[in-house]
């Protein structure tokens, strides 16, 4: 028996949503945090160092979601060697992480627009496939705990297409011409995407990889680094319910709360990071100062940062000097402590380890 769709996907913007005075309020806060956010940020020396190591931290969010898990030591091992056989686990997570660089990249290539085909090819770099939308008919949603059959979304494949057209023009005009809040787009673009399901595996990756470029676009913040993954992850049980309350009942303030509730927190909780690197940075620099004033340099500095754990290549091609003279930086680092150095096969890596640490005391 053929699968029936049981939710009609509606015009955007959908027209019984409402921005009641509690969603207002809520607004509110998130766009507080969301500009101090925004300008903390900017006090990094190089957004290449929260672009980075915050995405990686995402991609490892994310993909929890999804049962994918993998350790932090892991990751960044895998980060520094991406030539030495990791995981099934953590090769996944790192393709998400691709996914969501990519995508920023082709974002900024394209001045601020969200296209199907950029989703198409970031689903194409998580996946290690080259489809796209669904083709065939047998997509549905059941619980994880249960089995039991939850949510059945569009099954025609020129629906899908059809339905993503329309979502494609709401990312890029029809929100500009709404009257309604950024954020509240935002949040009506991720429940709309994850009803629609175009893709047979990795949606709720790309949606969330969605979410923070959607923030991007509407210069919410300048580049990609609020992810509500691990909001996500702590409220699982919540997201869902609330997507199928809109799914069977029309009412959008729960789910509208729910995002923006995420936003705020996560902001809160990003800023605390962002200063936690920033302060690190600044004790890194006054060592590097006072202890290796020979050796200290700005891109020195910000490759410490940049890579958790780097290695001489890193350093030489960052830094432009040979491969000597990076093996010199790097082991007059570790002679006093600033760096700790491990070897992996053949090869040596150094390790931050106050910056690692910091990314572990969210776990």
């Amino acid at each position: 028996m053929a699968l029936q769709p049981n939710y009609a996907i509606p015009d955007l913007p959908p027209p019984d949503l409402i921005e009641t005075p509690q969603v207002l309020k809520s607004l509110a806060r998130a766009h507080r945090y969301l500009a101090e956010l925004k300008g903390r940020a900017a006090t990094i020396p190089n957004q290449g160092i929260l672009i980075d190591t915050l995405s990686l931290q995402e991609a490892k969010a994310s993909s929890e979601i999804e049962n994918i898990v993998t350790t932090q030591d892991e990751l960044f091992q895998l980060s520094a060697f991406p030539e030495i056989p990791g995981s099934p686990a953590a090769k996944e997570v790192a393709r998400y992480r691709d996914a969501l660089r990519y995508g920023f990249e082709e974002q900024q290539r394209l001045e601020g627009l969200l296209t199907n085909n950029m989703l198409i090819a970031m689903f194409q770099i998580l996946k290690r496939t080259e489809g796209g939308f669904r083709e065939t008919p047998g997509t549905a949603l059941k619980n994880e705990g249960t089995g039991h059959l939850v949510y059945v979304p569009p099954q025609d494949a020129r629906q899908v297409r059809d339905n993503m057209a329309a979502l494609e023009n709401f990312m890029n005009a029809g929100a500009d011409e709404s009257d309604l809040d950024p954020l509240t787009c935002m949040a009506i673009i991720h429940h709309q995407f994850e009803s629609i399901h175009p893709f047979p595996d990795g949606n709720g990756r790309i949606g969330r990889i969605i979410n923070v470029l959607y923030l991007t676009r509407s210069r919410l913040l300048d580049i990609p680094i609020l992810y509500l993954s691990r909001y996500i992850t702590q409220h699982k049980g919540e997201y869902y319910r609330l997507l199928q309350v809109v799914r069977e009942a029309g009412q959008w303030e729960g789910w509208l709360l729910y995002i923006l509730k995420g936003v705020e927190e996560t902001a809160i909780e990003t800023l605390r990071l962002v200063e936690g690197i920033r302060q690190l940075m600044a004790q890194t620099k006054n060592r590097m100062r006072t202890e290796h004033p020979k050796i200290y340099s700005q891109d020195l500095l910000n490759n410490l940062f940049r890579h958790p754990y780097t290695r001489i290549d890193f350093v030489q091609v960052e830094l432009g000097v040979s491969r000597p003279t990076a093996t010199k930086y790097l082991d007059e680092l570790a002679s006093s402590g600033l760096l700790l150095k491990h070897k992996a096969g053949r090869n040596n890596y150094y390790i931050n380890q106050p910056l690692v640490s910091l990314f572990l005391d969210r776990e």
